[in-house]
């Protein structure tokens, strides 16, 4: 199933404000609201919305510094890979862990408090992993574009 014009202004409507009432968003489309609620269990069941969040407001939290890290692993072995992503899926500062190409095998995205927040991760849990042999750390300085949101109309 490919989503047609409608679902697709539904699911744009949800990941703006994921908390709209089936009878706000039906109302927004000009449906009415069983096919809207139809139309949203379908892209439910279909996996096109993947799950409902709230995202937090990180400097509020006292969480002000972002991170990108580049990691490169000392060997291009299927256990070295394994032992990472096992490693990084139980750190709470990492957002966001990707496996790239290129000249090292991951970026990350760190969220950390302060300057000495990262450098108590950077040496007490990323650099003691044992398969990492180089990282390189860039500083968010100011972010000119955040959003979560993939274009759908």
């Amino acid at each position: 199933m490919q989503p047609d014009a409608t679902d697709r202004k539904i699911l744009d409507l949800l990941q703006k404000n994921s908390q709209l009432t089936i009878k706000e968003i039906a109302s927004q489309i000009n449906l009415s609201v069983t096919p809207v609620h139809e139309r949203i269990r379908k892209l439910e069941k279909e996996g096109f919305i993947d799950k409902y969040v709230c995202l937090l407001n990180r400097r509020k939290l006292g969480k002000a510094l972002v991170v990108y890290c580049n990691v490169t692993l000392d060997k291009q072995r299927k256990e070295s890979f394994e032992d990472f992503n096992q490693a990084i899926v139980n750190m709470s500062e990492v957002l966001e862990c990707s496996v790239v190409s290129g000249n090292f095998d991951y970026m990350l995205k760190v969220v950390v408090e302060d300057g000495e927040a990262y450098n108590q991760f950077y040496q007490h849990k990323l650099s003691a992993l044992k398969s990492v042999l180089h990282i390189s750390s860039y500083f968010v300085i100011s972010e000119i574009k955040y959003t979560t949101g993939i274009a759908v109309v």
